[in-house]
């Protein structure tokens, strides 16, 4: 008997086993989804950078599971970045690393290029958060440049992890 499995799902498959054996370290676990009011901050600290900037951006926080749990657009951000923005924060919580890490794996070829097939958002701007040594979710930012967009996402997980901190 033939086994037929479409073209998407191998090579997420594919993928997923060479990101996977790449890394010889354990990846960093799931924890429980992130709570709305730390959401919300995420959300205010990235805005924060963005006007600073002068960047019209759109903000994406999603749960553990890839799923919306706060969004903000700045006025006047393109249209297109509301998407953008959301897939940049699914593909940090789902495959439990930055968005950026699949823009280099394609920047180098060869195998990185499956990244292609697997419906990632393959461009910096999406990052895990990590509470605990867990990922509770991901913010996604897009709007700008991707290095921008990366460094208002970063000032959002910073501007969190100081307030943690006791």
């Amino acid at each position: 008997m033939l086994l037929r499995i479409p073209a998407k799902m191998l090579a997420l498959a594919l993928l997923t086993f060479a990101v996977s054996h790449a890394n010889a370290q354990e990846p960093i676990p799931y924890g429980p989804p992130i709570k709305l009011e730390t959401a919300l901050k995420l959300v205010a600290a990235a805005e924060s950078e963005a006007k600073k900037n002068n960047w019209p951006v759109a903000i994406t926080v999603v749960d553990s599971g890839g799923h919306l749990v706060a969004f903000h657009r700045i006025d006047n951000t393109q249209l297109g970045s509301i998407e953008v923005s959301l897939e940049k924060a699914k593909t940090a919580a789902l495959f439990r690393r930055p968005s950026k890490y699949f823009e280099d794996a394609i920047a180098q070829g060869g195998a990185g290029l499956r990244a292609l097939r697997t419906g990632v958002m393959p461009v910096e701007g999406g990052l895990p958060i990590i509470q605990d040594g867990k990922i509770i979710g991901a913010i996604g930012v897009s709007g700008v440049k991707s290095t921008e967009d990366g460094q208002v996402a970063k000032a959002a997980l910073a501007a969190l992890e100081a307030v943690a901190k006791p």
